[in-house]
């Protein structure tokens, strides 16, 4: 084994846990995380020493991509819930297309109340290093987002050419997702782009003081790409400002619900396969919030909004770049199970999971194959 994957596995061992226990709790949904570990592990008590001995022999992971949930929702902030997305979406996956499940790495170790240990005071970090890893004086990061860079730093640089397909959590979660990776990529001379499916720009450069959060993120990952172009955002329809002033000011591309419903998804995607075709661009990260749809299709969700994407137009984008484009990673972020706006609680639960594993399971066939033509 190299010491690169040494070294990831051992990272892996002390910041992340079992698949499902990102959100630590002692009764609350203890019959889905019961269910998740007897389907994952063949049984429901003790999971962390099969768990363990799996990621043991991550050295050599099968197929190109690895699962990695993020039990994050401190970076939110309109209805919270996306925490418990990775364990329900992996039940979702599981159940409905088990033929689409990559090997999983787990959960990043998840302490609710923080966000990055740059907001931290030492005191702080060292109190929460004594609690998640019995030593005051560890060397490891204590909040999601700062763990998450850093597992995911290691991990491509222990299996560069592979991808994370990321579960949130809210969509700070992102963040640390698409900086890893862009790094990455740009080391190896790969030309990068993301495709950002969702219902808000997330181009604030703060909210309420605070840099690094669901609507900020895409901000501060634009200087890890060739080019602010090679962000390419799909859905939006809710913000303060028109297109022009984003368009303007970030340099980014965007087009909103109104335009794919009126152009068509086929000519959406043939403009944005054209624009990265003109700028080279090798591989494409995919971000997709699940308020880019309708709240008729995903209404468990933070932010749910009227007028946007049907899971058909996503899927066909989704198609067409393919054909084109070789996919390197991609997330699935803002599914809240627990939480809707609508009043049809468990109906608007499962419908969001359903389209949610549909479109995860696409994104997963996607990732590290070559471009179908």
């Amino acid at each position: 084994m190299s010491d690169l994957k040494s070294e990831f596995i051992e990272l892996a061992t002390q910041c992340l846990c079992p698949s499902g226990d990102g959100v630590y709790t002692v009764n609350t949904a203890k019959e889905r995380k019961a269910e998740l570990r007897q389907k994952l592990y063949g049984h429901a008590t003790d999971v962390r020493t099969e768990w363990l001995s799996r990621l043991t022999n991550f050295a050599a992971i099968p197929g190109p991509v690895a699962l990695l949930g993020v039990s994050s929702d401190c970076g939110g902030g309109i209805l919270r819930g996306a925490n418990w997305g990775p364990l329900f979406l992996r039940l979702a996956l599981l159940q409905q297309q088990p033929e689409s499940y990559p090997a999983d790495l787990g959960d990043v170790r998840v302490i609710p109340h923080l966000l990055h240990d740059k907001y931290l005071n030492p005191e702080t970090i060292s109190r929460c290093r004594g609690a998640l890893y019995q030593d005051t004086n560890a060397v490891y990061p204590v909040s999601p987002l700062s763990l998450t860079e850093r597992v995911a730093d290691s991990f491509y640089q222990a299996f560069p050419g592979k991808g994370i397909f990321g579960i949130g959590g809210d969509h700070s979660v992102s963040y640390p997702l698409t900086k890893a990776y862009l790094k990455a990529r740009r080391a190896a001379g790969i030309r990068t782009a993301i495709i950002h499916f969702d219902a808000h720009t997330d181009l604030l450069t703060e909210r309420l003081g605070i840099d690094l959060c669901f609507g900020s993120w895409c901000t501060h990952i634009l200087e890890y790409l060739p080019a602010p172009s090679h962000l390419v955002q799909l859905g939006i329809r809710s913000s303060g400002k028109p297109k022009a002033h984003w368009e303007s000011t970030f340099g980014v591309r965007q087009f909103w619900a109104d335009e794919i419903r009126v152009q068509g998804a086929v000519a959406i995607a043939q403009q944005i396969v054209a624009q990265l075709k003109a700028a080279a661009v090798d591989e494409l990260y995919v971000s997709f919030d699940i308020d880019a749809l309708d709240a008729e299709y995903a209404a468990a969700t933070g932010t749910p909004e009227t007028g946007g994407m049907t899971p058909d137009e996503a899927q066909q984008i989704i198609a067409i770049l393919r054909l084109h484009f070789r996919f390197g990673a991609a997330d699935m972020m803002e599914i809240a199970p627990f939480t809707d706006s609508t009043g049809q609680g468990a109906v608007s639960s499962a419908q969001t999971l359903k389209v949610g594993a549909e479109l995860s399971a696409v994104l997963l066939d996607a990732i590290g194959q070559d471009p179908q033509r």
